[in-house]
Protein backbone atom coordinates (compact mmCIF):
# COMPACT_ATOMS: atom_id res chain seq x y z
CA UNK A 1 0.00 0.00 0.00
CA UNK A 2 2.75 2.34 0.84
CA UNK A 3 4.57 2.22 -2.55
CA UNK A 4 1.38 2.31 -4.50
CA UNK A 5 0.34 5.85 -2.81
CA UNK A 6 3.68 6.90 -3.27
CA UNK A 7 3.21 6.14 -6.83
CA UNK A 8 -0.33 7.64 -6.93
CA UNK A 9 1.89 10.98 -5.43
CA UNK A 10 4.17 10.91 -8.13
CA UNK A 11 1.48 10.99 -10.48
CA UNK A 12 -0.40 13.55 -9.25
CA UNK A 13 2.74 15.59 -8.73
CA UNK A 14 3.19 16.18 -12.28
CA UNK A 15 0.28 18.46 -12.36
CA UNK A 16 2.21 20.86 -10.83
CA UNK A 17 4.40 21.23 -14.16
CA UNK A 18 0.78 22.90 -16.03
CA UNK A 19 -1.08 24.01 -13.51
CA UNK A 20 -1.59 26.75 -10.36
CA UNK A 21 -1.55 25.86 -6.41
CA UNK A 22 -5.02 27.15 -7.48
CA UNK A 23 -6.33 24.60 -9.12
CA UNK A 24 -4.56 21.71 -7.54
CA UNK A 25 -4.23 22.78 -3.50
CA UNK A 26 -7.73 21.22 -2.46
CA UNK A 27 -6.54 17.67 -4.79
CA UNK A 28 -3.19 17.24 -2.65
CA UNK A 29 -5.01 18.35 0.35
CA UNK A 30 -7.46 15.44 -0.54
CA UNK A 31 -4.47 12.89 -0.36
CA UNK A 32 -2.58 13.83 1.98
CA UNK A 33 -6.18 14.10 4.65
CA UNK A 34 -6.76 10.39 2.50
CA UNK A 35 -3.42 8.90 3.41
CA UNK A 36 -3.74 10.75 7.75
CA UNK A 37 -7.06 9.12 7.88
CA UNK A 38 -5.39 5.30 6.63
CA UNK A 39 -2.56 6.03 9.46
CA UNK A 40 -4.87 6.90 12.60
CA UNK A 41 -7.77 4.51 12.04
CA UNK A 42 -5.75 1.46 9.95
CA UNK A 43 -4.17 -1.49 11.14
CA UNK A 44 -0.87 -2.14 9.74
CA UNK A 45 3.11 -3.24 11.00
CA UNK A 46 5.53 -0.91 12.11
CA UNK A 47 7.36 -0.58 8.87
CA UNK A 48 4.09 -0.08 7.45
CA UNK A 49 3.49 2.62 9.82
CA UNK A 50 6.73 4.11 8.75
CA UNK A 51 6.26 4.19 5.17
CA UNK A 52 2.71 5.51 5.45
CA UNK A 53 4.44 8.21 7.49
CA UNK A 54 6.62 8.80 5.05
CA UNK A 55 4.23 8.99 2.27
CA UNK A 56 2.31 11.53 4.67
CA UNK A 57 5.73 13.87 4.82
CA UNK A 58 5.19 13.91 0.55
CA UNK A 59 1.94 14.65 0.53
CA UNK A 60 2.01 17.50 3.09
CA UNK A 61 4.78 18.93 0.91
CA UNK A 62 2.83 18.58 -1.96
CA UNK A 63 -0.51 20.28 -0.76
CA UNK A 64 1.71 23.05 1.01
CA UNK A 65 3.45 24.26 -1.82
CA UNK A 66 0.19 24.47 -3.65
CA UNK A 67 -1.16 26.65 -0.54
CA UNK A 68 1.76 28.87 -1.20
CA UNK A 69 1.36 29.33 -5.02
CA UNK A 70 -1.84 30.14 -3.99
CA UNK A 71 -1.37 32.49 -1.73
CA UNK A 72 -2.34 30.68 1.39
CA UNK A 73 0.59 30.88 3.75
CA UNK A 74 -1.17 30.10 6.99
CA UNK A 75 -2.12 26.83 5.20
CA UNK A 76 1.48 26.36 3.65
CA UNK A 77 3.16 26.82 7.00
CA UNK A 78 0.82 24.47 8.65
CA UNK A 79 1.54 21.61 5.97
CA UNK A 80 5.08 22.34 6.04
CA UNK A 81 5.12 21.69 9.79
CA UNK A 82 3.34 18.37 9.50
CA UNK A 83 5.59 17.39 6.87
CA UNK A 84 8.73 17.84 8.70
CA UNK A 85 6.99 16.09 11.98
CA UNK A 86 5.72 12.82 9.83
CA UNK A 87 8.76 12.62 8.21
CA UNK A 88 11.24 12.98 11.84
CA UNK A 89 8.75 10.25 12.97
CA UNK A 90 9.35 7.99 10.14
CA UNK A 91 12.98 8.39 10.41
CA UNK A 92 13.10 10.23 6.64
CA UNK A 93 16.00 12.25 7.03
CA UNK A 94 15.78 13.60 3.30
CA UNK A 95 12.08 14.77 3.69
CA UNK A 96 12.61 16.18 7.16
CA UNK A 97 15.42 18.33 5.65
CA UNK A 98 13.32 19.21 2.61
CA UNK A 99 10.09 20.46 4.98
CA UNK A 100 12.62 22.81 6.31
CA UNK A 101 14.04 24.38 3.07
CA UNK A 102 10.38 24.71 2.11
CA UNK A 103 9.68 26.48 5.59
CA UNK A 104 12.80 28.43 5.18
CA UNK A 105 11.89 29.74 1.31
CA UNK A 106 8.26 30.68 3.19
CA UNK A 107 10.17 32.51 6.06
CA UNK A 108 12.82 34.03 4.08
CA UNK A 109 10.19 37.60 2.61
CA UNK A 110 9.66 38.07 6.57
CA UNK A 111 12.83 37.72 8.02
CA UNK A 112 16.24 36.29 5.64
CA UNK A 113 18.38 35.43 8.94
CA UNK A 114 16.16 33.14 10.30
CA UNK A 115 15.49 32.09 6.69
CA UNK A 116 19.21 31.24 6.26
CA UNK A 117 19.03 29.54 9.82
CA UNK A 118 16.48 27.39 8.55
CA UNK A 119 17.69 26.59 5.30
CA UNK A 120 21.14 25.62 6.73
CA UNK A 121 19.44 23.20 9.19
CA UNK A 122 17.45 21.86 6.30
CA UNK A 123 21.00 20.46 4.62
CA UNK A 124 22.62 19.05 8.15
CA UNK A 125 19.15 17.41 8.70
CA UNK A 126 18.93 15.74 5.00
CA UNK A 127 22.62 14.99 5.89
CA UNK A 128 25.85 13.91 3.94
CA UNK A 129 24.51 10.16 3.29
CA UNK A 130 21.30 11.74 1.72
CA UNK A 131 20.90 11.42 -2.07
CA UNK A 132 22.45 13.22 -4.55
CA UNK A 133 19.65 14.48 -5.68
CA UNK A 134 18.30 15.60 -2.48
CA UNK A 135 21.45 17.33 -1.53
CA UNK A 136 22.05 19.44 -4.63
CA UNK A 137 18.09 20.22 -4.62
CA UNK A 138 18.48 21.40 -0.58
CA UNK A 139 22.08 23.41 -1.55
CA UNK A 140 20.44 24.88 -4.25
CA UNK A 141 17.83 26.50 -2.15
CA UNK A 142 20.30 26.88 0.37
CA UNK A 143 22.07 29.62 -2.21
CA UNK A 144 18.44 31.19 -3.10
CA UNK A 145 18.26 32.23 0.82
CA UNK A 146 22.08 33.87 0.72
CA UNK A 147 21.14 35.00 -2.14
CA UNK A 148 18.00 37.06 -1.10
CA UNK A 149 20.11 38.10 2.16
CA UNK A 150 22.67 39.50 -0.59
CA UNK A 151 25.39 37.11 0.15
CA UNK A 152 27.28 36.40 -2.44
CA UNK A 153 30.53 34.39 -1.54
CA UNK A 154 27.81 32.45 0.44
CA UNK A 155 25.76 31.93 -2.33
CA UNK A 156 28.34 30.85 -5.03
CA UNK A 157 29.69 28.62 -1.81
CA UNK A 158 25.92 26.57 -1.95
CA UNK A 159 25.61 26.43 -5.29
CA UNK A 160 29.35 25.14 -5.65
CA UNK A 161 27.53 22.13 -3.06
CA UNK A 162 25.08 22.14 -5.40
CA UNK A 163 26.95 21.02 -8.45
CA UNK A 164 29.63 18.84 -6.64
CA UNK A 165 26.46 16.82 -5.55
CA UNK A 166 25.10 16.10 -9.17
CA UNK A 167 28.35 14.99 -10.49
CA UNK A 168 28.23 12.44 -7.48
CA UNK A 169 25.19 11.04 -8.96
CA UNK A 170 25.85 7.43 -10.26
CA UNK A 171 22.20 6.92 -12.52
CA UNK A 172 20.92 5.34 -9.46
CA UNK A 173 16.99 6.29 -9.36
CA UNK A 174 16.24 9.59 -6.79
CA UNK A 175 13.26 10.26 -5.11
CA UNK A 176 10.33 11.47 -7.09
CA UNK A 177 10.21 14.83 -5.24
CA UNK A 178 14.09 15.85 -5.59
CA UNK A 179 13.88 15.43 -9.02
CA UNK A 180 16.29 17.50 -9.58
CA UNK A 181 19.33 18.20 -12.68
CA UNK A 182 21.14 20.53 -14.36
CA UNK A 183 18.53 22.46 -15.56
CA UNK A 184 16.95 23.35 -12.19
CA UNK A 185 20.88 23.98 -10.74
CA UNK A 186 21.10 26.39 -14.31
CA UNK A 187 17.62 28.45 -13.15
CA UNK A 188 18.26 28.39 -9.60
CA UNK A 189 22.07 30.28 -10.60
CA UNK A 190 20.10 32.76 -13.24
CA UNK A 191 17.71 33.44 -10.14
CA UNK A 192 20.85 34.14 -7.62
CA UNK A 193 23.00 35.62 -9.79
CA UNK A 194 19.28 37.99 -10.76
CA UNK A 195 18.94 38.75 -6.60
CA UNK A 196 22.65 39.54 -6.59
CA UNK A 197 22.20 42.49 -9.06
CA UNK A 198 24.99 40.69 -11.61
CA UNK A 199 23.20 40.57 -15.06
CA UNK A 200 26.38 40.00 -16.72
CA UNK A 201 26.28 36.30 -15.28
CA UNK A 202 22.42 35.93 -14.61
CA UNK A 203 21.49 36.91 -18.31
CA UNK A 204 23.53 34.58 -20.12
CA UNK A 205 22.21 31.35 -17.87
CA UNK A 206 18.52 32.00 -17.83
CA UNK A 207 18.74 33.47 -22.00
CA UNK A 208 19.96 30.11 -22.12
CA UNK A 209 17.53 27.80 -20.31
CA UNK A 210 14.44 29.80 -20.89
CA UNK A 211 14.77 29.21 -25.22
CA UNK A 212 14.87 25.50 -24.25
CA UNK A 213 11.90 25.47 -21.96
CA UNK A 214 8.32 24.97 -22.77
CA UNK A 215 5.68 27.15 -23.09
CA UNK A 216 3.24 24.56 -21.42
CA UNK A 217 5.28 25.52 -17.81
CA UNK A 218 3.38 28.70 -18.05
CA UNK A 219 3.67 29.21 -14.32
CA UNK A 220 7.08 28.49 -14.05
CA UNK A 221 8.15 30.24 -17.16
CA UNK A 222 6.61 33.38 -16.38
CA UNK A 223 8.22 33.55 -13.32
CA UNK A 224 11.69 32.90 -14.72
CA UNK A 225 10.90 35.48 -17.42
CA UNK A 226 10.28 37.88 -14.47
CA UNK A 227 13.89 37.17 -13.28
CA UNK A 228 15.07 37.85 -16.90
CA UNK A 229 13.49 40.97 -17.15
CA UNK A 230 14.67 42.02 -13.68
CA UNK A 231 18.26 41.42 -14.87
CA UNK A 232 17.93 43.51 -18.05
CA UNK A 233 16.86 46.74 -16.28
CA UNK A 234 19.64 45.98 -13.89
CA UNK A 235 21.91 46.22 -17.02
CA UNK A 236 19.96 49.45 -18.23
CA UNK A 237 17.95 47.20 -20.94
CA UNK A 238 14.97 48.48 -20.59
CA UNK A 239 13.77 47.20 -24.27
CA UNK A 240 14.70 43.82 -23.35
CA UNK A 241 13.28 44.03 -20.15
CA UNK A 242 9.57 44.86 -21.40
CA UNK A 243 10.30 42.15 -23.77
CA UNK A 244 10.78 40.17 -21.15
CA UNK A 245 8.13 41.45 -19.11
CA UNK A 246 5.42 41.17 -21.83
CA UNK A 247 6.05 37.48 -22.46
CA UNK A 248 5.74 36.45 -18.44
CA UNK A 249 2.39 38.62 -18.94
CA UNK A 250 0.97 36.74 -21.83
CA UNK A 251 1.99 33.10 -20.04
CA UNK A 252 1.00 33.69 -16.55
CA UNK A 253 -2.70 34.85 -17.68
CA UNK A 254 -5.08 32.24 -16.51
CA UNK A 255 -2.74 30.55 -14.22
CA UNK A 256 -4.05 29.87 -10.70
CA UNK A 257 -0.86 31.32 -9.02
CA UNK A 258 -0.58 34.72 -7.21
CA UNK A 259 3.06 34.48 -7.79
CA UNK A 260 3.70 35.39 -11.50
CA UNK A 261 1.92 38.56 -10.43
CA UNK A 262 3.84 39.16 -7.40
CA UNK A 263 7.30 39.07 -8.94
CA UNK A 264 5.75 41.72 -12.08
CA UNK A 265 4.29 44.15 -10.15
CA UNK A 266 7.59 45.95 -8.68
CA UNK A 267 8.70 45.37 -12.80
CA UNK A 268 5.80 47.06 -14.38
CA UNK A 269 6.42 49.65 -12.16
CA UNK A 270 10.09 50.38 -12.95
CA UNK A 271 9.30 50.13 -16.51
CA UNK A 272 6.68 53.17 -16.41
CA UNK A 273 9.46 56.16 -15.96
CA UNK A 274 10.24 54.63 -19.88
CA UNK A 275 6.80 54.79 -20.93
CA UNK A 276 7.96 56.92 -23.70
CA UNK A 277 9.17 53.84 -25.69
CA UNK A 278 6.68 51.95 -27.45
CA UNK A 279 8.00 48.59 -26.15
CA UNK A 280 7.37 49.48 -22.77
CA UNK A 281 4.03 51.38 -23.36
CA UNK A 282 2.89 48.04 -24.87
CA UNK A 283 3.69 46.37 -21.91
CA UNK A 284 1.99 48.81 -19.51
CA UNK A 285 -0.95 48.31 -21.23
CA UNK A 286 -0.84 44.68 -21.42
CA UNK A 287 -0.19 44.94 -17.29
CA UNK A 288 -3.49 46.88 -16.69
CA UNK A 289 -5.69 44.02 -18.51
Amino acid sequence: MPDQLRQRTARLRRLDDVLGGGDTYRVYLGEYQATKTMLREGSYTEETGRALLSVLSEQAQQAGWAAFDAGQHADATSLYEDSHQAATEAGDTALAGNALAFLAYQRLSRDRTVGIDIAVQSCGTAGPDAPPGVRALLHGRLAWAYAAAGEADETERALDAAESALGEGDGTPQPDWAAWDGNGLQIMAGRCWTELRRPLRAVPVLEDFLSRYDDTHARDKSLYLSWLADSYLAAGEVEEAASATGRALELSAGVASVRPRQRLAPIVQQLRPHRELPAVAEVLEKART
